[in-house]
């Protein structure tokens, strides 16, 4: 069944490359009106850390029916080795932007009575992968703010979900499958064997944002292949072989 979102006006933050990007067509796709909102200026500029930015941006587009709060950024450095800048710099795109994005969106929500909000999340919202401290403790903090939203803004006829994407080819981690080394070890662990495409994070955020999910709302629906559910891995060369960028089955 395709998704309709004729008539619906979409908002997607971070929307100018990778899984923002590829949402923003699969609402386009739907029919919606979609309006950008990317420090990139692919769209309406809006800088998520600044909250005059992000009601500037939504005096723009008007009011949304559908948010997708994406925009997130991520530094690797060790636990020990990590500096307050980038603790500082990582929560206040990931999280308070997020933060911020919805509740600007709620406030326009609530006297029309319906809305959905999809937000970005990651499997990192549950584990902790190293050197990966503010990215997976601003992760983490979305989960909350996914289950609050939902509890006090269901009434007003508002949904609010989650995606939790595993490792997804985008810009940011073009490099990771590129290195066939790196992948054959990572997608031990990744029942599908292989890394995901923006597009199939994308499909899931559609889904969540359309009436299609009419009673599904606190969700956060995990995008990663399987890897989550594989706490001891699948793949060895005993059975399967690591070819083209994935595992199989000899």
């Amino acid at each position: 069944m395709p998704f309709d979102f004729r008539g619906k006006t979409a908002v997607v933050t971070g929307g100018a490359s990778g899984i923002g990007l590829a949402a923003k067509r699969a609402l386009e796709a739907g029919g919606a009106s979609v309006f950008v909102f990317d420090v990139a200026g692919a769209g309406i500029t809006v800088d998520v850390t600044d909250r005059a930015s992000i009601d500037a941006g939504f005096a723009q587009s008007g009011p949304p029916d559908i948010v997708i709060a994406n925009a997130g950024m991520g530094i690797e450095a060790p636990f020990a080795a990590t500096s307050e800048d980038v603790w500082n710099r990582t929560l206040a795109v990931n999280l308070t932007g997020v933060f911020h994005t919805v509740q600007a969106a709620a406030r326009l929500m609530i006297p029309r009575h319906h809305g959905s909000i999809v937000i970005t999340a990651s499997t990192n919202s549950y584990d902790g992968e190293a050197a990966l401290i503010a990215y997976n403790a601003s992760k983490a903090g979305l989960l909350g703010i996914v289950h609050t939203a939902a509890n006090e803004l269901g009434p007003h006829g508002i949904r609010v979900n989650a995606v939790c994407p595993g490792l997804i080819r985008t810009r940011l981690t073009e490099r990771h499958f590129s290195t066939p080394e790196v992948l054959k070890d990572y997608f031990r662990d990744v029942p599908l064997g292989r890394g995901g495409e923006a597009e199939e994070v994308a499909n899931a955020i559609a889904f969540l944002a359309s009436d299609l999910a009419s009673f599904i709302s606190g969700a956060a629906l995990v995008v990663d292949g399987g890897q989550m559910a594989a706490k001891f891995g699948t793949w060895n060369e005993d059975t399967a072989e690591f070819r083209d960028g994935r595992w199989k089955l000899r």
